[in-house]
């Protein structure tokens, strides 16, 4: 939704989101320069705003998160919620794995409406404030439970600011996803992921040219094998503890056999196949917060029935079996 094959046969994504932010000091809001990394950040770790955005308050119990399991974008703000604690504060609503071209749905939920917002669409809450909204309905979205409008689609800038905004709600031993001592590596790092790897399973399973799709196609494993050396010497991305930027891999990876390998023509190996991208993988499925956001019937039901133009049957694959996600990984040796 919202995004299209250009004439080159190649997956254009369309990232330009709702960039109103909810923020712990919204009048110290200052104005967003530029998005560069290195020591300003661009403002994604402080209070600036992009132009024309707007700073909504920190207020526990006033936001629901509407997050569909299914997608991987949302699944991210999900497990954040988690290990941050702050699940008595922001709600959340979880829409059906399938949609049509309108909407997200809330066909899940009794009468078919969310028990919070009661909209049957997320649809609806994007149109309570913006009525002509010209663009896709994602998920994540955030919505101001007492207007039903929506505050804010961006999903990167979601966990971010529940990271760095949220602080006074996080549970006491709360994981720091942001460590100051790994930010000047981390932001490339999570570029990288985001383009090659995030991203680069759509490229390749949208890729309308062959050309197209064996660009995708290489860039995907240069960057996997790339993080499967990464990760033979180390337990996490950035060393000893998770951060944001595991998160970010990791629901690419839980759908990597699942989807993206068959599905999205990832089928150079499975991720069962690189041992440490598995092993690693596993580590974070059984770390409290990351396998319990995750649902593979729904995962699968998202990708085989909606991309009717990738399979047009809507047939759901029975496998693979999720039990193997529980097996030992043998990770924590590779701590300091």
């Amino acid at each position: 939704m919202g995004s299209y094959v250009n004439p080159d046969g190649e997956f254009d994504r369309d990232t330009n989101y709702i960039e109103d932010r909810i923020l712990a000091n919204p009048d110290a809001a200052g104005l967003r320069k530029d998005d560069a990394v290195g020591t300003k950040y661009g403002g994604w770790l402080d209070n600036d705003l992009s132009e024309d955005a707007v700073a909504w308050p920190v207020e526990a119990n006033r936001y629901r998160l509407v997050a569909a399991p299914a997608c991987p974008w949302a699944n991210r703000t999900l497990i954040v919620r988690k290990l941050l604690g702050l699940e008595d504060v922001i709600s959340v609503g979880l829409p059906g794995p399938t949609h049509d071209a309108r909407s997200w749905t809330f066909d899940l939920d009794p009468d078919g409406k969310d028990p919070v917002l009661g909209t049957e669409r997320l649809q609806e809450n994007y149109f309570k404030r913006f009525p002509d909204y010209p663009r896709g309905i994602t998920v994540p979205a955030v919505v101001d439970e007492p207007t039903g409008k929506v505050v804010t689609n961006d999903f990167k800038q979601i966990t971010i600011d529940f990271s760095t905004q949220w602080k006074e709600f996080h549970k006491a031993d709360a994981p720091d996803l942001f460590p100051k001592e790994h930010i000047e590596e981390m932001f490339p790092i999570m570029d990288r992921i985001f383009h090659t790897v995030n991203n680069g399973v759509y490229k390749a399973g949208f890729a309308g040219k062959q050309e197209a799709y064996e660009k995708a196609y290489n860039e995907l494993w240069e960057s996997l094998d790339w993080l499967e050396e990464r990760l033979s010497t180390r337990r996490y991305l950035m060393g000893d503890n998770i951060t944001e930027a595991d998160i970010r891999l990791f629901t690419t990876l839980a759908r990597f056999d699942a989807v993206y390998h068959g599905h999205f023509k990832a089928n150079r190996q499975k991720l069962t196949e690189m041992p440490n991208l598995w092993g690693y993988a596993r580590d974070l499925y059984q770390t409290p917060g990351f396998g319990e956001t995750v649902d593979f019937q729904q995962i699968k039901d998202h990708y085989y029935i909606v991309h009717t133009d990738v399979n047009p049957t809507q047939v759901v694959p029975l496998g693979p079996d999720p039990k193997v996600w529980e097996e030992s990984h043998e990770r924590a040796d590779l701590a300091s």
